[in-house]
């Protein structure tokens, strides 16, 4: 083997060592922000909810199912 290879195969060594520990110093996502998702995703929830039910995006999407069930074949 020559020089340049152990060289190589050093440098790459420590750069996978430098990775696997900076990926362990992070262990996922804290109580906050899961608390935090949770309450974004709730929010967003009711917010599609209230325009989906609301009279002219109903009514747009019973316009569209009745327009599809009636279409001829």
């Amino acid at each position: 083997m020559g020089t340049m290879y152990v060289w190589v195969r050093a440098a790459l060594r420590g750069f996978w060592a430098a990775r696997r520990a900076a990926l362990r110093t992070d262990s996922g996502m804290s109580t906050v922000e899961y608390a935090l998702g949770t309450l974004t995703a709730a929010g967003l929830a009711a917010v599609f909810y209230k325009v989906v039910t609301g009279g002219s995006v109903s009514g747009a999407l019973e316009s569209l199912v009745t327009k599809a069930l009636d279409a001829p074949f």
